[in-house]
C-alpha cells in the first residue's frame, strides 16, 4: 500500500497462535502490539501514528548512545548523525526509520530485511534481518546482521519494547531484574561513566523481587545471574500476572528505563523499557562486548516475551 492509504507506521504484519497476537509496523521493524489473550504486554501504538520515539524498534547497527556521535574504528575516525540534539548523542543506530522489506510472512512467522549502506558516519554495508516468531512460550526476535562489504564493521543490536504487567503504572509494578552490576552515567547527558556494583547503588537492585516505586532508572545492567544460560527480567502486578523478557549469553547486557516524561501523563511512566543489548551503551568508543562482522560474516542475537 502507497500514498494516502498507508498508514504511517508503514505495513503491518499480524501474526499470532498460542494465545499470543503481534503486529510488527515495517518502518523499523517495530513491535507495534503484542498481547496474550488479549491483554497488552507492551505499549501499543497505532498504525496511523508516526512511532512515538524508540517504542518497540529494532535498533541496529549499534543500541543506545555514541557519546558526541564520534569514535574510532581500524584506525579511522568517524562522526555520526547526532540523533538525540537534547544531550549531543547518537542514539540508537541507523534503522529506527528505514522501511524493511517482507522476506516471509506466514500465519505465525514473519522476516524482514533491510540494509544499512555506507554513509557518513557508517561507511559499512551491512544486511539487517529480523525474524518474529510466535510459539508457545511467546514471541521471539532474532536479529541476524550479514557484512555485504569489503571492510571489517563495528555492530551491536537490541530491540526497544516498553514492558505493560497490567493495570496501573511503572510505579506500580515489582521488578526482578537479575544484575549484580550497573552503568553509572552523567545526569544531564547520560554518558557512561563507571561499571559499579549494584550494592553500591541500592536503589538499582532488584535481584530480590520489589516493587519499583518512584524510582528513576535509564541504565544498562550486566553481569546477569542466568537459569541454564538463560537472564530473564520479569514484571508483575499485585496479583502476580505481568510479563517476562528473556535472553541468553550473545545479551551480556539489558538496557531499563522508567519511561520518565514528567508533564506528559499520557506517556509518562506507562511502560518499562526493557532491551536486551549485545553490548554496553558507547561500545564503538569502548570496544566493551562490541561485535567486529569481518567480510561476510553473519552475527545473530535473539530475545523473547512472554506472559506471566
Amino acid at each position: 500500500m502507497t500514498g494516502a492509504g498507508r498508514p504511517r507506521s508503514g505495513r503491518q504484519l499480524r501474526i499470532a497462535g498460542h494465545g499470543y497476537e503481534a503486529v510488527i509496523a515495517s518502518v523499523g521493524a517495530s513491535l507495534r502490539v503484542l498481547t496474550f489473550e488479549g491483554r497488552d504486554l507492551v505499549v501499543p501504538f497505532d498504525a496511523d501514528e508516526v512511532r512515538p520515539g524508540y517504542r518497540g524498534t529494532t535498533l541496529a547497527p549499534w543500541p543506545n548512545r555514541i557519546v558526541d556521535g564520534r569514535y574510532a574504528f581500524g584506525g579511522v575516525e568517524h562522526q555520526l548523525a547526532l540523533t538525540e540534539p537534547a544531550r549531543g548523542q547518537a542514539l540508537h543506530g541507523l534503522l529506527a526509520w528505514a522501511e524493511f522489506e517482507d522476506r516471509l510472512v506466514l500465519d505465525d512467522r514473519v522476516v524482514l530485511a533491510a540494509v544499512i549502506e555506507p554513509q557518513t558516519g557508517y561507511p559499512f554495508r551491512v544486511e539487517v534481518e529480523t525474524e518474529y516468531r510466535i510459539d508457545g512460550d511467546g514471541l521471539q526476535q532474532t536479529v541476524t546482521a550479514r557484512n555485504l562489504g569489503a571492510d571489517a564493521a563495528p555492530w551491536g543490536t537490541g530491540p526497544h519494547p516498553y514492558l505493560v504487567a497490567g493495570a496501573g503504572r511503572v510505579d506500580d509494578w515489582t521488578l526482578t531484574l537479575p544484575a549484580s552490576e550497573v552503568l553509572t552515567v552523567t545526569p544531564d547527558r547520560l554518558s557512561p561513566v563507571a561499571v559499579e556494583a549494584v550494592d553500591e547503588h541500592p536503589e538499582w537492585d532488584f535481584r530480590a523481587a520489589r516493587p519499583i516505586g518512584d524510582v528513576f532508572i535509564d541504565h544498562a545492567f550486566t553481569s546477569l545471574e542466568r537459569d541454564g544460560g538463560v537472564a530473564e527480567v520479569r514484571l508483575v502486578t499485585d496479583a502476580g500476572t505481568g510479563v517476562a523478557m528473556t535472553f541468553d549469553a550473545r545479551c551480556p547486557w539489558v538496557q531499563v528505563h522508567t519511561a520518565d516524561n514528567p508533564g506528559f501523563d499520557a506517556i509518562h511512566r506507562i511502560g518499562l523499557a526493557v532491551e536486551p543489548m549485545t553490548c554496553p551503551p558507547d561500545a564503538f568508543n569502548s570496544a566493551a562486548d562490541l561485535v567486529v562482522l569481518e567480510p561476510g560474516a553473519t552475527h545473530a542475537a535473539s530475545w523473547r516475551i512472554s506472559a506471566v
